[in-house]
């Protein structure tokens, strides 16, 4: 063994490099700051693109919109449906299954076949499941949404309104 292969401990801390401290060693004169100019004689915050409009407020903010009165469902196809053994689909009998989450509206997707008669209850139908579950001599039925219509009551054009 070496002087050149010793090295600490594992997991041991090392002590901070101490800068600034006269010619003796590393780090002094300039201490790691290079030679004159702004970052040498003083710290400069972060993000500070010297007086340039900085990125952070360069980049617009707020883009987009997120409507407010956007209804998500979850979806359920045919063949989900086909393989739950249910009579009677509801979202209180597919929430018990593990099929939807909890507070979630139904929607009923054509995805698959229905071979069987099946009573469908959900928030909303897709036009080829509805037929697919009628042709198959099941029934749909629409349950009502836990909010209603959500949407704000039909106004005129402004301009007429004066």
């Amino acid at each position: 063994m070496k002087v050149h292969d010793l090295k600490p401990a594992e997991g041991s801390t090392k002590r901070r490099k101490r800068v600034g401290r006269g010619i003796g060693g590393k780090g002094g004169k300039t201490a790691g700051r290079g030679s004159k100019g702004q970052r040498a004689r003083n710290t400069v915050r972060v993000g500070f693109e010297g007086g340039q409009m900085p990125l952070a407020q360069r980049v617009p903010k707020l883009r987009g919109f997120n409507n407010p009165f956007r209804i998500e469902y979850q979806a359920i196809n045919l063949d989900t449906i086909q393989d739950c053994e249910l009579d009677e689909v509801t979202p209180e009998a597919l929430l018990a299954k593990g099929l939807v989450g909890k507070n979630n509206l139904v929607k009923v997707l054509g995805r698959g076949e229905i071979s069987r008669a099946v009573t469908v209850k959900a928030h909303a139908f897709s036009k080829s499941a509805e037929e697919a579950i009628k042709a198959a001599g099941g029934t749909t039925e629409l349950v009502a949404k836990p909010h209603g219509d959500r949407r704000p009551p039909a106004q005129g054009n402004a301009l007429t309104n004066r």
